[in-house]
């Protein structure tokens, strides 16, 4: 089925999120649409499987012009979706989930689940995704799952197929997988649209690249193209995308964790007796998917999550932090880059200057005695933008009406105004564009070459690969492995599926 987007306008309120965007997928042909996180992908398709409904331009497959009232309208006409949080029940098995809302019946009305393992299995056994109908979807695999979301959509008769950043849960051995998938079902004819940031999936993956950028089409590109051109259309700007960095030395072990469990939320042991050590002017990055305990363990460093009781020990150099405030650690020389910036590391309706604050208000430079020193703060907060390359008219901006990438320069810029002896960097370029990443990167290696130690804490292969100098993999909240930097994808990727032989 062809696909022609033409003309798509998408407001909300003042914000054009897409503008005069026109865009054409033949049948069997894999079209991804390349954009920073905020290009307006996602909205995009959204219009085109009715959840949103677009302010000018027309949607027409085959020709035909098309009036989606709502994903129910975009199914019929032959468009499935599969989105980057997956919409699957976890305590029904894969059938159920498949026919969700389009459940077959017999005579008398009841639920034929035989006709719906038939059609989980014709599909499975066509495209080799080797999903058991009868499995519970809480049991099976991130990678497997996905393979439900796209049998739910092809038991429809999806003809068009979006696929919005599938590839942000997956092992690379997964990310393989799915791309053979892909290939596969474009060869029998489905049209695919694959949504991402990732310039090593496009260039592996698609027939044509359509780079988006503030919600404007701003090129088409092929998978030949070099992934410095690619991410220069997606920017606006030359990057380099290269990570310089020395040897680092060995230095003095700075962080050092023994046998320390956490629990989460729903407490459940999400950290399982894990013991690390970081020395100084070293990079150790945590790598694995997410959801393997990447996220308490960090929290547990800072003080924001407590280990459970007969844990070992958390020390920074000789001083044992199990039982220390947050504040206390941070005095100690721990700086933290928060995985969720919105959440964790930012108040959005406070001005920059006050932002720069949250981490040091009751001291020098930002306190008098008990008062603020406003003129010492602003010269701090000035100085502080211009270091970072922060991007606003004035240090008394909200936080929260800057992009995402200069916010995240705020909270770096934050956390390394000080002398820390230990930096932990959650996630620390999620949601920023490529500029800015090229930013961070570089000021996390100055600090590592300055003698900092330095806990990466990253779901992005690219980005840990590039940075660390030791890798220690998380699997269902174990340390799995520790290697070096020159260790493959492919040896990353068995170990953050569990494999360790």
């Amino acid at each position: 089925m062809k696909l022609e987007l033409r003309g798509i306008t998408k407001r909300f309120g003042a914000l054009v999120a897409n503008e005069n965007i026109n865009i054409t997928v033949e049948a069997g042909e894999i079209r991804s649409l390349l954009g920073e996180n905020g290009a307006g992908k996602s909205t995009l398709m959204n219009v085109l499987y009715g959840l949103y409904q677009a302010d000018e331009g027309q949607i027409l497959l085959d020709g035909k012009v098309q009036n989606f009232k709502g994903p129910g309208d975009a199914m019929a006409a032959g468009i499935g979706m599969v989105h980057q949080h997956f919409m699957l029940i976890p305590v029904f098995t894969v059938a159920e989930n498949v026919v969700l809302g389009n459940e077959p019946t017999n005579k008398i009305g009841a639920l034929n689940l035989d006709e719906a393992r038939k059609r989980v299995r014709e599909i499975s056994d066509r495209f080799g995704f080797n999903v058991d109908p009868d499995a519970l979807v809480a049991d099976l695999p991130v990678g497997v799952q996905q393979r439900v979301e796209i049998i739910k959509a092809l038991s429809r008769n999806a003809q068009v197929l979006v696929l919005d950043e599938p590839t942000a849960v997956l092992t690379p051995q997964e990310t393989d997988e799915l791309m053979q998938i892909m290939r596969e079902l474009a060869k029998n004819g489905t049209s695919i649209i694959f949504i991402t940031h990732k310039l090593r999936e496009v260039q592996a993956v698609a027939d044509r690249i359509t780079v988006i950028r503030l919600g404007k089409v701003v090129g088409e590109a092929k998978p030949t193209d070099s992934a410095e051109t690619l991410a220069t259309m997606m920017v606006g700007r030359e990057v380099d995308l290269q990570v310089d960095k020395d040897a680092h030395k060995d230095g003095a072990v700075v962080l050092s964790v023994d046998s320390i469990s956490v629990l989460d939320d729903r407490q459940q042991r999400a950290v399982d007796n894990v013991s690390f050590e970081v020395r100084a002017g070293e990079v150790l990055a945590i790598a694995g998917v997410q959801g393997n305990g990447q996220t308490e363990l960090a929290e547990a460093l800072l003080g924001l999550r407590p280990t459970t009781k007969g844990s070992g020990s958390i020390k920074l150099g000789d001083v044992n932090l199990i039982g220390h405030t947050v504040r206390r650690r941070l005095e100690e020389g721990i700086g933290y880059i928060p995985e969720d910036r919105k959440k964790d590391g930012l108040v959005a309706q406070f001005s920059i200057a006050e932002n720069f604050m949250l981490n040091g208000s009751y001291s020098e430079p930002f306190a008098k005695g008990l008062n603020i020193d406003f003129a010492k703060r602003s010269e701090v907060s000035a100085k502080l933008i211009e270091d970072f390359d922060i991007r606003t008219p004035s240090a008394e901006t909200l936080v929260g009406n800057l992009s995402g990438g200069n916010q995240q320069k705020v909270v770096v810029a934050r956390e390394l105004r000080r002398d820390v002896k230990l930096l932990i960097a959650a996630q620390p370029t999620r949601g920023v564009d490529v500029g800015s990443i090229e930013f961070i990167h570089e000021r996390i290696i100055a600090e590592r070459d300055d003698g900092r130690a330095i806990v990466l804490i990253s779901t992005e292969l690219d980005e840990v690969t590039a940075l660390a100098d030791r890798i220690a993999v998380m699997y269902r909240g174990r340390i799995v492995g520790v290697v070096d930097s020159s260790a493959t994808r492919e040896q990353l990727g068995k170990l953050m599926a569990g494999i360790t032989e």
